[in-house]
């Protein structure tokens, strides 16, 4: 009787898959361009579902889950480093580390400024800027007004981005940080739009309009702002009250630091992968940098992944930055599947729980993949997105209580994002729903 059962199970299972097969091999919908698509069973070792798994696809954001794992792999879950220092007799030389969360206007860590101001020393802001570009490669030049694109730093201040906001009711909106309030410029209305925040292209000055029509309505708005060395040292003096010089001398970067731990990493990997926070990846990795080398390159992060983290996975990754905001970013389905099973592996379920989009619940996907009224979320997985890419991977929970892995690329489609996730959800459903 019970192998017979086994077999009825067995049987169910196939038939189950094949359909699961069907439903995505003749779609209309994912027939209209490059799709990548696995879905495995780890418990079992059974690979579900397979189209292209071994092709190498744009992933955009799914570039995350690679950052991430590096990321908690190497900074753990606690405190980050959040300023390198060195103490000469009456001065104290700092520099940074990559750390975002300095003033920055979500997670408005004040530690590394505290610390400067309880200071009797002399402060020298040490450059490191030179070893960060402000875009990875492959980025457009034309994001430099996108909240998505904030410049990367050695030493970001305010997530380096102004914040206009306003809510709904108030005649006014308030500026953060307000130092930025004098670099605005009322300009005149244009388009439908009834309020608009526009960076001149090479400098920190802000053209905007509100119209009267936006009295009822709460927006927030962020825009990156261009940043040095000299200008986060400005920023800085301007916060702790003291003298903040910037000096030059490579020489210091070869001396054993002091660290001073700031940030919960936590909440760094939650905010990242919940909204997908491009600018707080690219900080990660050179965090990880950091962490590694005492100097920053997210090159030299990638790299050690690759060969130390991820030389098990079974197609070499083409990585080069932390946010997936690159077209240069390369994935195969098969890889980020076995990336999902490290995941797993490492992380405890509760805390992939904590950083990853739920399905109708938070983040990105808070308004897709939704489980049955009064359910529990049965999608825990990143997103991604860029023009003529749209990804989903992470993990399923079906209804007789499997934990699936899947991984869904879409590349070169000539429809919108919004009909490519509705057919998706319906595939993700049946299967939470049959299997």
């Amino acid at each position: 009787m019970r192998n017979y059962l086994l077999i009825l199970l067995f049987l169910f299972s196939s038939c189950t898959v094949q359909k699961i097969n069907k439903s995505i091999t003749k779609s209309d919908i994912f027939d209209q361009g490059h799709l990548g698509f696995m879905l495995t069973d780890p418990t079992t070792d059974k690979v579900l579902v397979d189209i292209n798994s071994d092709k190498y696809f744009i992933p955009a954001s799914n570039t995350k889950l690679f950052t991430f794992y590096t990321s908690y792999t190497l900074l753990g879950d606690s405190l980050i480093n959040g300023l390198n220092y060195l103490e000469k007799g009456d001065s104290l030389i700092f520099w940074g580390t990559g750390d975002p969360s300095l003033l920055h206007p979500d997670l408005k860590n004040t530690t590394a400024l505290e610390f400067l101001k309880s200071q009797d020393k002399k402060l020298y802001l040490l450059d490191n800027f030179d070893q960060v570009n402000a875009f990875g490669p492959g980025w457009s030049w034309d994001w430099y007004n996108a909240y998505y694109a904030a410049e990367r730093a050695a030493l970001p201040v305010y997530g380096d981005i102004v914040r206009f906001a306003k809510e709904a009711g108030d005649s006014t909106f308030t500026v953060y940080p307000p130092r930025f309030e004098t670099n605005l410029q009322l300009v005149e209305p244009r388009g439908n739009s009834s309020s608009s925040f526009r960076r001149e292209h090479l400098e920190n000055k802000f053209n905007y309009f509100v119209t009267s029509e936006a009295t009822d309505r709460r927006f927030e708005t962020d825009i990156p702002f261009i940043t040095s060395a000299e200008f986060a040292a400005q920023m800085l003096a301007e916060e702790t009250g003291k003298e903040i010089h910037v000096i030059k001398n490579p020489a210091y970067f070869s001396e054993d630091p002091k660290k001073l731990l700031t940030a919960p990493a936590d909440s760094i990997y939650a905010q990242m992968m919940k909204i997908s926070d491009n600018f707080l990846a690219e900080q990660l990795l050179l965090l990880v940098s950091d962490q590694l080398e005492n100097k920053l390159s997210t090159y030299d992060a990638i790299a050690y992944a690759k060969e130390n983290l991820l030389a098990d996975l079974p197609d070499e990754p083409i990585w080069v930055d932390g946010s997936g905001l690159s077209a240069k970013n390369m994935f195969t389905p098969r890889s980020i599947i076995a990336l999902l099973g490290k995941i797993r592996a490492e992380v405890p379920w509760e805390k992939i729980q904590a950083y990853f989009p739920a399905g109708g619940e938070s983040g990105t996907i808070r308004n897709w993949y939704p489980a049955d009224e009064g359910q529990p979320a049965y999608i825990y997985a990143k997103t991604g997105t860029l023009s003529m890419t749209n990804a989903l991977s992470g993990y399923l929970l079906t209804k007789s209580g499997k934990i699936l892995h899947f991984s869904c690329i879409f590349n070169n489609y000539p429809i919108s994002g919004t009909e490519l996730k509705t057919e998706l959800t319906k595939v993700l459903y049946n299967i939470h729903d049959k299997y």
